[in-house]
Formats: structure tokens, C-alpha cells, sequence
């Protein structure tokens, strides 16, 4: 290889190495944080009575930005596409109660974890039969496909019915078209509070937690750094603990 080429492929290289550091410069200085969210995940992220996007990621998401020193901008798309929407651009980061994984960490980079929840095994208070998620296999679950709980499911022998989200879980628990539904706790507890006349129970609650984290491209240490660093900034001045209040009553950061 001469002087030449090995010059340009170094130059290529370190052109490379700029480009990937460069996300948070360019978040600064467009002044925008753009943030991947579902819109239909309560009380994480959902639309209010008067249509505005709200929800405790939506907040975290909105303490962020600002210790960042910008403007959060919400792109909403369905579950089972959102992640994928991080490896198009669409979006800087995905904040959407995204489950830290072994199988994302090989693509993706996580912030520190802000909330832990549990899987609870969810189904209608005449149900007699399950009451542990080792009752599941045969089932039917309404559960998204790609979700950490729908793989729960799957895990446990159930057929597990695709939705869109909670809400439509719910609803298909609800109807009697499934027998159970696997979903978040917090989320759970939220609609109780909202419907307290819902024939729905917990039958199960897994032991061990999970934790999740805004969600990153590789390659984009400062900003990783940067928002570990809004994370930590939040929790110390009492910001975090504020929006847990509001939305569980706890604090759901462990």
C-alpha cells in the first residue's frame, strides 16, 4: 500500500470517527433533541383529553432536553417499528420504557437505567385457572410481538395475539378474546387508578425487575455521557422525583 492510499483510508477513518462523535454538536446546534415515543402507552406516553402528548417518559424526555440546553421534539410511531427508527435517523433517541437487553446492547448504546418495573400477569377476575405465569402455555396473551412481555409469553408456551399496545390489550382482555395480557406493572396500576370498576386483576408478578434506558445509536459517546449526565442532574435537584410522584406515587427509579 503506498503513502497515498494509506493516507486517504486514515483520512476516511478519522472523518468516520468525527461524523459518529458528532451527534451532540449537532443537537446543539440545531437546538432540538428529537426523541422516538410511542403516544399510546400510558402513563408513559399517551395523549391527554385535550390531544397534547404527555406521560412520564415524556417528561423525562422533556427534563433532558433542557439540561441539555434545547427543545424536545416528540416523533411518534408504533411500537414494533420505533427502534428501527433509530437506525434510519428519524430521531436521536428513544425514550419509550425500552427494556435494557443483552440482544440491544450488541446494536444499540442505553443510557443509566431511570425506572424499574415488573412484568405482571394480568387477566379478568373470574378467571380461576391462571394464576401463574406458568399457567400460560396454550393461552392466548394479547401482547405487541416484538415487547419484552410478548416474549415473556412466548416463553411461558402461550399464543400470543398481536396488538398495538396496551390499550388494545387491554381491551381484547377485557372482550374475552384472550385470557391474559403480560404488561407492565406501573402501567397496570395507572389504569386501575383510571377505570377502579375494571374487572381485571394481577394473577402474578415477576420477581426480579427490569430496568430501562433512552435508547442511542452506538458510536455517540458524548451524547451517551451527556445524557447520563441530564439523568443524574434530575434525580439530584429533585426534578425526578417530582414526575414519579405524579405519575405512581414512588419513586420507580429502582
Amino acid at each position: 500500500m503506498n503513502k497515498l492510499n494509506a493516507s486517504l483510508i486514515l483520512g476516511l477513518a478519522l472523518a468516520s470517527a468525527a461524523a459518529h462523535a458528532d451527534d451532540l454538536a449537532d443537537i446543539r446546534k440545531a437546538g432540538v433533541l428529537k426523541i422516538g415515543t410511542e403516544g399510546t402507552y400510558a402513563p408513559f406516553t399517551y395523549h391527554n383529553a385535550s390531544g397534547e402528548l404527555t406521560g412520564f417518559d415524556v417528561e423525562i424526555g422533556q427534563a433532558i432536553a433542557k439540561k441539555l440546553g434545547v427543545k424536545p421534539q416528540f416523533v411518534e410511531g408504533k411500537w414494533d417499528g420505533l427502534i428501527a427508527g433509530l437506525d434510519v435517523k428519524r430521531y436521536d433517541v428513544v425514550i419509550n420504557e425500552v427494556a435494557v437487553t443483552d440482544a440491544r446492547k450488541v446494536k444499540y448504546d442505553f443510557s443509566a437505567p431511570y425506572i424499574v418495573s415488573k412484568a405482571v400477569l394480568v387477566v379478568r377476575d373470574d378467571n380461576r385457572e391462571i394464576k401463574r405465569f406458568e399457567d400460560l402455555k396454550g393461552r392466548k396473551s394479547a401482547n405487541t410481538l416484538t415487547s419484552n412481555f410478548g416474549k415473556i409469553a412466548q416463553r411461558y408456551g402461550a399464543e400470543v395475539v398481536p396488538t398495538q399496545g396496551f390499550n388494545e390489550s387491554v381491551a381484547l382482555l377485557e372482550s374475552g378474546r384472550v385470557e391474559t395480557t403480560i404488561n407492565d406493572n406501573l402501567s397496570f396500576l395507572d389504569f386501575k387508578k383510571k377505570q377502579p370498576n375494571s374487572r381485571l386483576k394481577v394473577a402474578a408478578t415477576e420477581v426480579s425487575g427490569e430496568a430501562s434506558a433512552v435508547l442511542l445509536r452506538k458510536g455517540n459517546p458524548e451524547l451517551k455521557a451527556a445524557v447520563d449526565k441530564a439523568l443524574a442532574a434530575i434525580k439530584a435537584d429533585g426534578t425526578y422525583q417530582k414526575i414519579s410522584q405524579k405519575y405512581f406515587g414512588a419513586d420507580v427509579s429502582r
